[in-house]
């Protein structure tokens, strides 16, 4: 029988009840929620469950919600099960005070670099990661950069032409 994102949902909630949330399926693609701390557990029954065999991790990032209090960090996991040729998407949030994940480097090898890149620019703490540190940044940034901290730019700012930037009237 082939795996649909049905019966992934069933094997979900038969195994984590309401731990796991939010379901949906944007696009056809299985999207869920739980907390921050089930993480490994879900990732791991995704992994290790024989029906599910959600083996590689195609990608992993972040998201920044800024208004979006005391769940302002989203990681998202997208997992894909190479035998059936299906994917799911996997988030948790987190306090940006206080965003501290478990790493999956000991599921997947390829979260690595990715968690390291995650936490380069959103600042994701992966606990356990074997080596946490910037990856593209200088390590001297005090800030992430892809957080929406500050105004994306001066609006007072009279040294730069608008057409210049493909906005505003023609430089032609």
């Amino acid at each position: 029988m082939a795996l649909t994102n049905e019966i992934i949902q069933q094997q979900l909630t038969e195994k984590f009840g309401e731990q796991v949330y939010n379901f949906e399926s944007p696009f056809g693609l299985l999207t869920f929620q739980s907390s921050k701390e089930m993480n490994l557990k879900v990732l791991q029954f995704l992994y290790e469950n024989e029906q599910l065999q959600f083996t590689f991790l195609t990608d992993l990032c972040a998201v920044h919600y800024p208004d979006n209090k005391g769940r302002e960090l989203a990681v998202v996991y997208l997992l894909h099960n190479l035998r059936e040729n299906i994917r799911v998407r996997y988030k948790i949030f987190t306090d940006i005070q206080q965003p501290d994940i478990f790493t999956a480097t000991k599921l997947f090898e390829a979260a690595n670099w990715m968690e390291r890149e995650t936490y380069d620019f959103f600042g994701v703490n992966f606990i356990g990661h074997p080596n946490l540190k910037r990856v593209l940044n200088a390590d001297e940034m005090d800030y992430f950069p892809l957080r929406k901290e500050y105004p994306l730019e001066d609006q007072t700012r009279i040294d730069k032409d608008d057409a210049m930037f493909g906005r505003g009237g023609s430089i032609f």
